[in-house]
């Protein structure tokens, strides 16, 4: 079989992003939408990518010139979408642990003005260990910052920096990190001036999903393709890239939304995170106690049974939409494709690693929800039902979840079973307030569970309109 440097001789375009991650999201988030511009002579650049770590894809890239393919698998209004393309937008890896003279030498290139990077939610951390001499330090930040200060050396220009790390504010915590090494280093505060004035560090969201290599039909996308290919990344149709850029500098770099591209520049992202963290992880968060409860095993199956279908609707656009602080319409939209997503036939997203952590979830992306109706004097069913879903979940099977969060429901379970609720709920531990105040309404849905089943309870819900509390 031909090997994929055979099937293409791209010229190679001049390089203008130094990007921080080899890994699979990267290549098939970033390096997709950088392909997506050349092709339309938007961008007409490359990114240099550097390994943040000693072991990684460096040498395997290499060793195909750099080319991989990107296939996308899902649904595109309502329609099985399947497209592969050869990316060819990476031109070269350097591995700093080995090349460490080459990795500061970027920082002499005027035209290497952007940075990005996916370094793992762990990979935006200070290490105090890490040392102004060391070749290199240890952590991204720091290794970061030594490249930064090479580029104030050679008095050129700074950077326009966006993390796509999935941790809230990821620009400001990078910043933030850098700013601890140029005092741990001991730097000369004409650097700091540099830092401040001549760089801009954007928060941004990223969405899409990417599985990755598709071990289980490598070899028969290999036939169909008619190359071997040992860097493929699956990905979704779906992505959206939300990029704080209040100046409007960043978009005049990266035209992506020129090239169609689902790509956002705001001057704040805080509605955006919302909007996925609620709409996105909520009703998976939602689903997965009463879908489990009621046999079913994977996102897909939940999206293609009657009565779960209903009650995500319901859950959507009666609970969830209106409690967020974005236009209505662009909400109804983006649930749509959520919706879209959720059924998609190629990802099998299996319901107990959704369930890993449950009470945490609930807390940061349902919690905040149910408290906002609550203000309101209002009682939203579904996300009650999912409340008290998850507290007979693991009242009465073995969960995964923190230690601490684990011993207080042991607790719960020594108690009378018309205790255990209000115990649960009152535990400011669990969900940092006390729930006791929905205690009644909880209750008396953790009996219908215990009693009837879990999509009894579901099926009661269809048509049930978010209640006026009563005083």
């Amino acid at each position: 079989m031909k090997k994929i440097t055979e099937m293409t001789h791209p010229t190679r375009k001049s390089e203008k992003v130094i990007q921080f991650g080899e890994g699979n999201f990267m290549r098939g988030f970033f390096n997709w939408q950088l392909q997506q511009m050349n092709k339309q002579g938007l961008f007409n650049g490359s990114a240099v990518v550097v390994q943040p770590i000693q072991q990684g894809l460096g040498s395997l890239l290499a060793e195909q010139n750099h080319l991989y393919t990107v296939i996308l698998e899902g649904l595109a209004d309502s329609r099985p979408v399947q497209t592969s393309e050869i990316i060819t937008t990476i031109s070269r890896v350097l591995n700093p642990y080995e090349q460490w003279q080459d990795y500061l030498a970027l920082a002499e290139i005027d035209d290497l003005d952007i940075i990005v990077s996916n370094t793992t939610e762990a990979g935006i951390a200070f290490d105090p260990q890490d040392k102004r001499t060391d070749m290199p330090p240890k952590s991204f930040p720091a290794k970061l910052t030594a490249l930064l200060y090479q580029r104030y050396q050679a008095d050129k220009s700074g950077y326009t920096i966006i993390p796509c790390e999935l941790i809230d504010r990821n620009g400001e915590k990078l910043k933030a990190c850098i700013q601890q090494y140029c005092s741990l280093w001991q730097l000369e505060d004409s650097f700091h001036t540099w830092l401040e004035n001549e760089n801009t560090f954007c928060c941004s969201l990223v969405d899409r999903i990417v599985p990755g290599y598709p071990y289980s039909k490598a070899e028969e996308l290999n036939q169909l393709h008619g190359y071997e290919d040992r860097l493929m990344v699956t990905a979704e149709p779906f992505m959206l890239w939300v990029i704080e850029d209040p100046s409007h500098t960043v978009s005049q770099k990266l035209p992506l939304p020129a090239a169609s591209l689902n790509v956002i520049f705001t001057k704040d992202l805080t509605p955006y995170r919302e909007r996925k963290v609620h709409l996105l992880n909520g009703p998976h968060t939602a689903m997965v106690p009463l879908a489990l409860l009621a046999g079913l095993a994977t996102v897909e199956e939940v999206m293609l049974d009657p009565d779960f279908t209903c009650f995500i609707d319901e859950l959507f656009n009666e609970e969830l939409i209106p409690m967020l602080d974005l236009p209505q319409e662009e909400l109804i939209q983006y649930a749509e494709q959520i919706k879209e997503r959720f059924k998609n036939p190629y990802v099998h997203h299996q319901l107990q690693s959704i369930a890993l952590n449950s009470v945490s979830k609930f807390k940061a992306r349902l919690l905040p929800l149910l408290l906002r109706h609550h203000q309101q004097q209002l009682l939203p069913p579904r996300i009650l039902a999912s409340l008290a879903g998850l507290i007979y979940l693991y009242l009465t099977t073995d969960c995964q979840d923190d230690e601490a969060v684990l011993a207080l429901f042991e607790k719960a379970r020594a108690l009378d079973s018309s205790e255990q609720v209000s115990f649960i709920l009152g535990q400011e531990k669990l969900w940092g307030v006390d729930l006791s105040v929905f205690n009644k309404e909880v209750s008396q849905m953790v009996v219908l569970l215990s009693n009837k089943g879990s999509r009894h309870l579901v099926d009661s819900l269809k048509n049930e309109p978010t209640q006026k509390k009563a005083e």
